[in-house]
């Protein structure tokens, strides 16, 4: 691996480690990000990891960009993977049904497989979180089974419901709030993403992990689930 630096602003470089996306990244992903931290030090306004790079914000007040892209360069010599990524395995309760999961029976059809067993599928799979974006507290997880992989929806909805659980092809995702969106939607949960995001604290974070768990109505609801049926089409 050859880490590739990018100019982005006059205040910001790219470390491009990958050029696809790959689960096993992630321990380089989050190694970079703990000896950036440290080489940047009081000079980094911001570091946001992503699928395969790093995009490094810091006070050109107090560093030249000759002088982050030489500490840059310096902090991934001899870059090893983290031996652990130190992320947090989050398990999301989520309640699977076509009222609130509209999807769900288009993408067991497409992967050949009854509702429930596509359900089984895809709380199966432990999905590293790559990036948070899109929406406050919004975390692109991946990769799922190539099986379940399936395409966005060709017309976006304008309303996907806040909890929302959906695939768009090898990725998953929950909608921390109610907004259009593309991907197809196999369920729901009553983890308020939103409301940690609110708090400057996001319950997920790039190198975490989450399992889903499949739960009754009856469970989603006590735990405060709105179980108001979304729209069948876009």
């Amino acid at each position: 691996m050859r880490p590739r630096l990018e100019t982005a602003a006059m205040d910001a470089i790219t470390v491009r480690l990958f050029e696809t996306i790959d689960e096993d990244n992630m321990a380089w992903i989050m190694a970079a990000d703990s000896a950036l931290r440290q080489a940047m030090g009081g000079a980094l306004i911001d570091l946001t990891p992503s699928y395969t790079t790093l995009l490094v914000h810091y006070d050109c007040r107090r560093l030249s960009f000759a002088d982050a892209r030489k500490a840059i360069e310096k902090a991934l010599t001899d870059l090893a993977p983290a031996e652990s990524q130190n992320g947090t395995l989050h398990e999301i309760p989520v309640w699977y049904d076509e009222s609130v999961g509209p999807e769900l029976p288009l993408v067991a059809q497409r992967a050949g497989l009854e509702v429930d067993a596509l359900i089984e599928r895809h709380c199966a799979h432990d999905y590293c979180v790559f990036a948070l974006g899109f929406a406050p507290g919004y975390g692109f997880m991946g990769l799922v089974d190539k099986a379940l992989a399936t395409p966005r929806l060709k017309t976006p909805r304008q309303r996907v419901a806040a909890g929302s659980v959906g695939i768009a092809e090898r990725q998953t995702a929950i909608y921390p709030l109610r907004s259009p969106g593309g991907w197809n939607i196999l369920g729901r949960t009553a983890v308020p993403l939103f409301e940690y995001a609110k708090k400057g604290e996001p319950l997920l974070r790039p190198g975490d992990k989450v399992r889903f768990k499949a739960i009754t109505r009856a469970e989603f609801e006590a735990a405060g689930g709105d179980s108001t049926p979304l729209e069948e089409r876009p």
